[in-house]
């Protein structure tokens, strides 16, 4: 019998949490292990979502309304749903994902105060239902993660970034509350610790979960 066992894994975090490094340094582990791995990000992962991400992050573009903003990221999500994310699970893939709904919650939610009951009715239909097995949450408190990417070899420095600290806060706040609500989906990892660190307490949380799935089909 042969078994194939997909995962669903979501990066959420502040900015300069270190998603984008664990992202490439847990695909890498899994890939050496013989697990077939695609690795994505949002907002992009395709082109209509770059060309959506470019627009979002400008810095030039303040203007952006909070609702506009809103519906600019789900219809990114919404087209990487359905174009990459889906497809390669169905194809028994491991999927990562750098930021995906709970971003949505965390940075127009809590970050802009918007009602939190509409914004997932809103994802809901974005992903047409997709939940991930797994969501790692990176935290870092928002002065040391602004500070992180700012000092960083090619620093991404965005319309978001740019943001008053309080905002940034508030986008913390809003994680943390997320992960405690649903401790089953999320894994709450403190990055002050030594990057490779942060990646074995991962990594050994995605082990975990994997043997759990293939045991669930024998």
């Amino acid at each position: 019998m042969r078994i194939i066992v997909t995962l669903f894994i979501t990066f959420e975090g502040p900015e300069g949490s270190g998603k984008t490094t664990q992202v490439g340094l847990l695909s890498e582990a899994l890939i050496d292990k013989g697990w077939s791995v695609l690795a994505t990000r949002e907002p992009g992962g395709t082109r209509i979502g770059n060309a959506i991400r470019n627009l979002l992050l400008d810095v030039d573009h303040t203007e952006i309304s909070a609702r506009a903003e809103t519906l600019l990221f789900n219809a990114a999500r919404a087209q990487i749903v359905d174009q990459v994310i889906r497809p390669a699970l169905d194809a028994g893939q491991i999927v990562l994902c750098d930021r995906y709904a709970d971003s949505t919650l965390a940075y127009q939610g809590y970050g802009h105060g918007q009602n939190l009951d509409e914004l997932g009715m809103l994802i809901h239909y974005a992903t047409a239902g997709l939940t991930p097995h797994l969501t790692i949450y990176l935290d870092v408190v928002p002065e040391d993660g602004l500070r992180r990417k700012r000092n960083a070899d090619t620093p991404e420095w965005n319309r978001l970034d740019a943001k008053q600290l309080a905002f940034h806060q508030a986008v913390r706040a809003g994680y943390l509350q997320l992960a405690a609500a649903d401790p089953k989906r999320w894994l709450v990892i403190d990055t002050t610790q030594d990057v490779m660190r942060v990646h074995a307490q991962i990594l050994a949380e995605v082990k975990r979960r994997l043997g759990k799935r293939v045991e669930e089909q024998l």
